[in-house]
């Protein structure tokens, strides 16, 4: 059997889906298996358009359990809510009320398909909604504040459950606003109406909703730090981690099968 790499799987709706975008020359997921290569695949399952609900549901179909030839979920990154935060709508509805949001959430990362592997999990907050933008794009659909409260439940799902938090939603919005000279934060935020100033957040979420490059070159930044513990503080010479081994010490060289 064909040897298989641990694989990180980011887990997800539009936000990673878009995470493959090679967009003004930048792309998240490249970035990231650049960061892991020869030590884990990365698996792109982001779904455009799902809630928690809908990924829920499917999850079976995406996470095998443990077995024969079912590569190791090592890490799993999770961002959703982004449409879950959308309001309820007569048709095409997307929302999922709060309360169950988060039932879903810890139903993922509970989830027995998922815990038998044992991975390393992260939640990620969505990042800000910018409603001026957002409400010319598709009127009434979605709130600043709403989508702001869809974020905080993610940071006290991941502290309640004890897994990893990423703060997209700050992230953003703090770059955003030190991107905004002049902007008075005690008054509010970026992209919410009550200020009525969208700021360096134009250029993060160009749509109001998905991210642009500069913004998942921040998503990048946030979740760099989390891989590569496994061989930190190693000599890099000795290829910690490699599935495959490095070709000076593999063992054909014993065999001369590639000598001149």
């Amino acid at each position: 059997m064909a040897v298989s790499y641990p694989q990180i799987v980011l887990f997800g709706d539009s936000l990673f889906q878009g995470a493959a975008s090679l967009e003004d020359g930048f792309c998240f997921q490249a970035a990231v298996q650049q960061q892991v290569l020869r030590r884990f695949d990365i698996v792109n399952r982001g779904l455009s358009g799902y809630n928690t609900s809908n990924a829920l549901k499917l999850l079976p179909q995406i996470f095998s359990p443990p077995g024969p030839g079912v590569p190791k979920l090592a890490y799993l990154f999770v961002l959703l809510g982004a449409n879950d935060a959308a309001l309820p709508q007569p048709v095409n509805n997307q929302h999922v009320p709060l309360d169950k949001y988060k039932q879903n959430l810890v139903s993922i990362i509970t989830h027995s398909n998922i815990t038998a592997h044992n991975p390393k999990i992260f939640l990620i907050t969505p990042p800000p909604l910018d409603e001026l933008k957002a409400s010319e794009v598709e009127p009434g659909v979605r709130k600043h504040r709403v989508s702001a409260s869809y974020s905080e439940a993610v940071r006290q799902v991941a502290a309640e459950h004890s897994v990893g938090l990423i703060d997209l939603y700050k992230a953003v919005m703090d770059y955003a606003i030190s991107k905004t000279p002049g902007f008075d934060r005690s008054k509010g935020n970026l992209g919410d109406p009550e200020t009525g100033e969208r700021g360096h957040l134009k250029n993060l979420l160009p749509d109001g909703l998905h991210l642009s490059s500069e913004a998942y070159k921040l998503l990048y930044e946030a979740v760099k730090p989390h891989l590569g513990k496994e061989w930190e503080g190693t000599d890099a010479a000795q290829r910690v981690g490699y599935v495959l081994p490095d070709w000076k010490v593999a063992p054909w060289l014993e065999e001369d099968v590639l000598k001149p």
